[in-house]
């Protein structure tokens, strides 16, 4: 049976259920403790999935429901970093945070996010993404108190990003995603030793494996930022050269509401290509057809059998039912431009018959 046309996915995280942590705000509080955290988590997964699924999302994730951060939510299972004596680090060249400090060698006591997976595969029949945080944004989310080489650290959680990678593709993960938005920052290192670290974070994985590379959450600091890259994005011009290169299958970006010339998605020759057809930094809900017409412009770069309509970027800041509304839309869009390829493949069958 042929693989179904433009199917969709996330990038990441949806809003948290205001029951669970406060909501439109990135490292929320939990509103739970003990055993009704727990509880409260895992029915945030099912809610995230309801919705996606409702949604006519082929490929769906748990919305990250179970982590306050993309990244911190891993870091904190793990030894070897202080998360009591934070300090404040410039994150992404872009803003200031209070973070974690690595004071000893990373080792992983046990597995972090396999009930999470457990529970989705229970609970669907269809493709499932799970997210981690890539090994470069990992660094530049931490200070390094010990290894003192960014290189060395990143190749330190590639190697613990694998052991949990592999343990989720065995539980039933169809994708696995390294979350990677320092690859717009940080080009130099992408093309040194960031992208053959993330290959290390991916070495045998036989499933589909991804990488994300965003221009981040729709927050003011990123906002600001993306005033200053002029009339076009071209970061993607310098690292999508060395990923096409890569053992990664499949590259999600950012394409709706940006100013990324849609040309470059031709460097990606080969590999999938999860097209951001949602902005994640605006309120206002897209309607289907606008998804469609991004969907379109991005078919005169990508083959429809490599293209995957997505979001921008994760939408944990955004309100919930923003967020749902912009899931409706991006299954809808997808559904426009699926039928517009069947007609004309109809058609072109039909004609070929004569």
């Amino acid at each position: 049976m042929a693989k179904a046309l433009l199917q969709t996915t996330i990038a990441g995280s949806l809003p948290k259920p205001s029951w669970l942590a406060t909501p439109e705000k990135l490292w929320a509080p939990w509103l739970l403790e003990g055993d009704k955290l727990v509880e409260g988590k895992r029915d945030a997964i099912r809610l995230a999935l309801r919705d996606q699924e409702h949604a006519g999302i082929d490929i769906v994730t748990d919305g990250e429901q179970s982590r306050r951060h993309f990244v911190t939510g891993y870091l904190e299972h793990l030894r070897g970093i202080d998360f009591e004596h934070q300090v404040t680090m410039r994150i992404r060249q872009r803003y200031d945070a209070l973070v974690p400090q690595v004071v000893a060698p990373i080792r992983r006591p046990k597995p972090v996010h396999s009930d999470d997976v457990r529970l989705l595969r229970a609970e669907t029949d269809r493709q499932i993404k799970y997210t981690l945080p890539g090994p470069m944004t990992i660094i530049d989310t931490l200070y390094d108190a010990y290894y003192k080489d960014r290189a060395k650290l990143a190749t330190a959680f590639a190697k613990i990003l694998n052991k949990e990678a592999r343990e989720l593709e065995s539980l039933g993960a169809n994708v696995i995603q390294f979350d990677e938005p320092a690859f717009n920052v940080y080009m130099d290192d992408v093309r040194n030793w960031g992208v053959e670290v993330l290959e290390r974070a991916a070495e045998g994985l036989k499933c589909k494996t991804a990488v994300h590379i965003c221009y981040g959450y729709g927050i003011k600091a990123n906002v600001d930022w993306k005033q200053t890259l002029g009339s076009q994005w071209r970061q993607y011009e310098e690292t999508f050269p060395v990923i096409a290169r890569s053992k990664i299958d499949q590259v999600s970006l950012e394409c709706r509401n940006s100013k990324v010339p849609l040309e470059l998605l031709g460097l990606l020759k080969g590999k999938d290509v999860l097209v951001g057809a949602i902005d994640v930094a605006t309120e206002r809900v897209e309607t289907p057809e606008q998804v469609a017409q991004t969907i379109r412009a991005a078919l005169e770069y990508v083959a429809p059998d490599k293209l995957y309509p997505c979001t921008n970027c994760g939408m944990v800041p955004l309100p919930r039912a923003v967020a749902v509304a912009k899931l409706n839309a991006l299954g809808a869009g997808a559904r426009i431009v699926r039928a517009e390829i069947e007609r004309k493949a109809a058609r072109k069958s039909k004609a070929a018959r004569r």
